[in-house]
């Protein structure tokens, strides 16, 4: 019996110890509300199909709406151009591109990129920060004019592989004698290849 007292005595000794450790805790420091962080500017480039799939206030209706869903202000938007795309994307060889500047939080960005993504009715977003630009700079952007290929006909075009110029690389074909018959051919007789030797 005094065994077991004795056992019991030492977990109450342990309990004791380890329970001042437990009541010694600092107390957690509540951290101020972190102040809301300053809206950034952004240059969104939608791309929609082309305008006789959406119409084009449909378009700027659209991604205005996307942007204004995720808490950004609009600076200024604009269907900027409708152009050929150098690959098919959803099926699409052509695009109109509508470009908004918009004032928002940084999680707006993954946000309306998401919302294109799961959206049918634009088929890509470009985000990037345009804190550079100012007001008239913004309403200033227009697309760069396309600048049409020369087409010139094939035999006056250069030659990048090289035909046009003399071929130096061969030797002179003096010294390699004359040919063979071809095989369909039969072998003349004076060139003694394939002859009879009496």
């Amino acid at each position: 019996m005094a065994k077991k007292e004795k056992a019991d005595s030492e977990k109450t000794e342990k309990k004791s110890k380890a329970a001042p450790a437990a009541r010694t805790r600092k107390p957690k420091v509540e951290a101020a509300p972190a102040a809301p962080r300053a809206a950034v500017k952004y240059e969104a480039m939608f791309l929609f199909p082309p305008p006789g799939v959406v119409d084009v206030e449909g378009m700027l209706t659209r991604a205005r709406g996307m942007i204004e869903h995720h808490a950004g202000k609009i600076l200024f938007i604009k269907r900027w151009d409708e152009r050929k795309l150098a690959y098919e994307i959803k099926h699409q060889k052509r695009g109109t591109y509508v470009i908004a500047f918009y004032e928002g939080p940084g999680a707006s960005v993954g946000a309306i990129e998401r919302d294109v993504n799961l959206s049918e009715d634009v088929v890509r977003v470009l985000i990037t920060r345009a804190d550079h630009l100012n007001q008239q700079e913004m309403e200033a952007v227009e697309p760069q004019a396309i600048i049409p290929r020369e087409e010139r006909p094939s035999w006056d075009r250069p030659d990048f592989r090289g035909s046009d110029r003399p071929r130096d690389d061969r030797g002179p074909r003096d010294d390699r004698g004359p040919r063979g018959p071809r095989r369909d051919e039969g072998a003349p007789e004076e060139a003694g290849v394939g002859a009879d030797k009496d």
